[in-house]
């Protein structure tokens, strides 16, 4: 059976494999690759390497990705913080890929995130049955980063509660954790360190303690506002979605820059011509909500349509986005058409025609 994704360090074993062979570079103890390759990792390179094309992972700003690698070759963790749907789990995976050789070393911050997910649990049939023992310790993504010196993630730390946050103070402190049920305490290993993420607009948030936030360098990934950059990164993502999940429908380029467009819009609540306000609505209009559209839009074409990606097909994939949070946010859309794409040549006429249709119905 076919996986449904393959983690990055699998999906590009050959890129970081070609890179490990050519990187002369120093690398940090405990990393497979110098600092200076997995820059080349995350944001591609302009001839091959080994004959290899190494394809951009990330799009965006040079030093920004520099400052993260930077941080992750000192004692210091790195927090990725910014809007929802700005790519930080995506770079925060290939990071980890690239300098750890895995990205599986993963906790998902929920509220019912435990301590056991940062630090060691049980397997409570063999303790019973024996007694703490090393066998029946099951240790965390976050101890076994330490005891093999790799690079561990934690997803949406702000999510977990304070409490379960502050558990990671003395790890990124003193490089150490207890184990006092087997008298044990557990070093980590070089090449050791947390790559974290935490979204800024996310409901149920808790607020970091100063005393954790010291102990990490933040990065802030921010919106992208440029629209020729956001339109390569959506269709290069869904180009590679639609390869994973073998959908033939590709978007003409006309399609995927009228939805860039209608979301930096709405983004920005003005037209680009800076002439028409607009209303905003209260669902986040993320670069990762718009590949997810145009994606969706390939599926309905190929599966319900002409086998052809059209503004109907778009329209159809936008409604339950833009009404994600708000039902009432539909409204906002029709307004947007009757005002800023209303008059537009091209694509945006059947987008008008599409959404007086399908917005009026919400389907």
């Amino acid at each position: 059976m076919a996986e449904i994704r393959l983690p990055a360090e699998r999906k590009y074993e050959t890129e970081l494999a070609a890179l490990a062979k050519a990187d002369k570079d120093a690398r940090p103890p405990g990393w497979a690759l110098s600092p200076k390759a997995v820059e080349t990792y995350i944001l591609g390179a302009e001839k091959p390497v080994g004959g290899v094309a190494i394809t951009p992972k990330y799009v965006g700003d040079r030093s920004l990705v520099q400052v993260a690698i930077a941080t992750l070759a000192s004692d210091r963790a790195l927090m990725l913080a910014g809007e929802p749907g700005t790519a930080k789990s995506w770079l925060s995976e290939h990071l980890a890929a690239a300098i750890s050789g895995t990205s599986a070393l993963v906790v998902q911050g929920t509220a019912g995130t435990s301590e056991e997910h940062i630090k060691y649990g049980w397997n409570y049939a063999l303790l019973l049955a024996e007694g703490p023992s090393a066998k029946a310790l099951v240790p965390s993504p976050v101890l076994r980063a330490m005891r093999e010196g790799r690079c561990a993630r934690i997803e949406e730390i702000t999510r977990t509660s304070s409490e379960i946050q502050d558990s990671l103070i003395s790890i990124l402190s003193e490089k150490q954790t207890s184990i006092p049920e087997l008298n044990e305490m557990v070093t980590a290993q070089r090449g050791f360190n947390i790559i974290a993420t935490a979204n800024t607009r996310d409901r149920g948030v808790n607020e970091m303690s100063a005393a954790l936030k010291r102990r990490f360098n933040f990065v802030t990934v921010p919106v992208v506002e440029d629209l020729e950059q956001e339109i390569k990164i959506v269709t290069r993502r869904e180009a590679e979605l639609r390869s994973d999940y073998q959908v033939g429908a590709e978007p003409p380029a006309e399609i995927a820059r009228m939805l860039v467009t209608l979301f930096q819009e709405l983004r920005a609540g003005v037209t680009k011509d800076g002439k028409t306000k607009l209303k905003t609505p209260s669902a986040v209009l993320s670069t990762a909500e718009a590949i997810s559209v145009l994606f969706n839009s390939g599926i309905l074409a190929q599966s319900f349509g002409g086998g052809k990606v059209t503004a109907d097909d778009v329209t159809r994939s936008l409604v339950g986005a833009i009404a994600k949070e708000n039902v009432d946010d539909v409204k906002v859309l029709r307004e947007y058409v009757e005002t800023a794409a209303k008059g537009r040549p091209g694509p945006w006429k059947e987008l008008v025609a599409s959404a007086r249709q399908h917005v009026r119905s919400g389907t």
